[in-house]
């Protein structure tokens, strides 16, 4: 990956900046913003890709050659490509919107208490409160919440404990936080599986999957804890220096009122606007964030530590993450672009999936993410992929719900299980095991038996 000079780091946040205010005023206020956003997009685009490692240009090189084939194939080319280019403004701006919470809060001691607290808890209830604690984090830090739990968890674990007794308690707790984080991705607003599963399927909104979403996260927070229970591992030598829990519960009201907060804002604003939750997301995450700051800096100068933190986000912590974004931004730009093509493609083999029973067509979604996972194969990419190649949700005769519901629980599966996710990369560095170790080994059979629950939750909601 080619290093990147402060003039260039400047630039990407400059252009993220004025992306975003571009999608603002599109989203919010209905302007005509289709000149500057097929400008702007793919300079940043561009940019990130010159200074992005080489697995996240494989995704540009992708994107090129099927805006190529647009350009011979689809007769309504132009329409197709500033949607895709759209699509990946709005990702861009949503992931730069959310980051920023995870900036404010890396400086916020009040996290690490928490954390803290919730690691040493006793270990009949260690496994629950670090898995809500992995669902409470991971709400506000994305996946720094797997860095940060997994970080103090394990440095808590007393080195004058037992081989035996270390390794066991550092798995079940990172597997704790890893399955906690990953169960708010099929209901949380701030899901990149909500947004680009509501995105790319027309008709789906947050507002109708989150319900059935949280039952999915439920379904693995609960299977997850009942096997923590049922298979406690027989240690042969002494149990010794358990950690002393210190605190109360009371540690986690701070964070606990910050998403009241957030949710309050969300739910008020939508009732008064009717704008959509993901847009509202990215008006108020900002401006939570920047008060977060001057909270944590109300005993300086909070004016001058608020300029300088909101900076250094933009010209120098945004371009940090320009692999993710290009991740992203090509992820959603690929999805809409190929939807044409695949259709073409599918018309062209003979290939009608409206003739295959309902049940086979959600059951498959669920299965295939993470089986391609096992590939290497993001979720994302998969989803872009898959999105496109369904016909009309009315044509298929179900809701578009129901495949977004279908999505999140095949993205989730992934999640977990496969070696190439952020998810096993970082839970096993803090395990000090290889990714493929935690996918498949200490998550095999659990995701089979998640899988197999949350097919049959997917075929039952599309029924009721």
């Amino acid at each position: 990956m080619k290093p990147i000079s402060k003039l260039a780091s400047a630039l990407i946040g400059f252009l993220i900046s004025a992306i975003f205010f571009i999608v603002i005023a599109k989203e919010a206020f209905t302007f005509d913003t289709s000149i500057l956003i097929a400008t702007l997009a793919p300079t940043l685009i561009a940019l990130l890709t010159v200074y992005g490692n080489w697995s996240r240009r494989l995704f540009v090189l992708i994107g090129i050659f099927i805006t190529l084939a647009d350009l011979l194939i689809n007769p309504d080319w132009q329409n197709t490509l500033l949607s895709g280019l759209n699509t990946a403004a709005f990702i861009a701006s949503f992931f730069a919107a959310l980051t920023t919470l995870k900036f404010s809060a890396a400086s916020s001691p009040a996290m690490r208490k928490c954390g803290a607290f919730l690691s040493a808890q006793p270990p009949g209830r260690r496994y629950l409160a670090l898995t809500f604690g992995g669902q409470l984090f991971g709400l506000l830090l994305n996946y720094g919440a797997i860095q940060l739990l997994g970080s103090i968890s394990t440095s808590r674990v007393s080195p004058e404990l037992s081989k035996e007794v270390r390794d066991h308690r550092i798995r079940r707790m990172l597997l704790a936080i890893q399955r906690g984080f990953i169960s708010i991705l099929p209901w949380s607003p701030f899901s990149f599986a909500i947004l680009i599963s509501t995105t790319l399927i027309p008709g789906a909104s947050w507002k109708e999957a989150a319900i059935p979403g949280l039952i999915s996260g439920l379904i693995l927070v609960f299977t997850g804890w009942a096997l923590d229970q049922i298979f406690k591992p027989k240690i042969t030598s002494p149990r010794t220096l358990r950690p002393q829990n210190t605190g109360k519960w009371s540690i986690l009201l701070p964070l606990f009122f910050l998403l009241l907060l957030l949710s309050a804002l969300l739910v008020g604003l939508h009732l008064l606007t009717g704008i959509r939750i993901l847009v509202l997301v990215m008006l108020t995450v900002p401006v939570i964030s920047l008060l977060w700051v001057a909270v944590q800096t109300r005993h300086k100068n909070t004016r001058k530590h608020v300029v300088r933190r909101t900076k250094t986000y933009l010209f120098s912590e945004l371009s940090k993450l320009r692999n993710e974004m290009l991740l992203l931004m090509m992820a959603g730009y690929i999805g809409v672009t190929s939807s044409p093509l695949l259709q073409s493609t599918l018309n062209h083999l003979g290939i009608d999936l409206t003739s295959f029973p309902t049940w086979l067509l959600l059951v498959g979604i669920v299965w295939l993410i993470p089986l391609a996972g096992q590939l290497g194969m993001n979720p994302i990419l998969i989803a872009a992929l898959i999105a496109p190649a369904l016909p009309d949700a009315t044509a298929l005769g179900v809701t578009p719900t129901s495949i977004v519901v279908a999505m999140t629980a095949g993205w989730i599966l992934s999640g977990v299980s496969s070696p190439f996710t952020a998810t096993t990369l970082l839970t096993g560095s803090f395990a000090n095991v290889s990714a493929f170790h935690v996918g498949v080994r200490w998550n095999g059979f659990y995701t089979i038996l998640c899988g197999s629950i949350l097919s049959v939750w997917v075929v039952l909601f599309n029924w009721l």
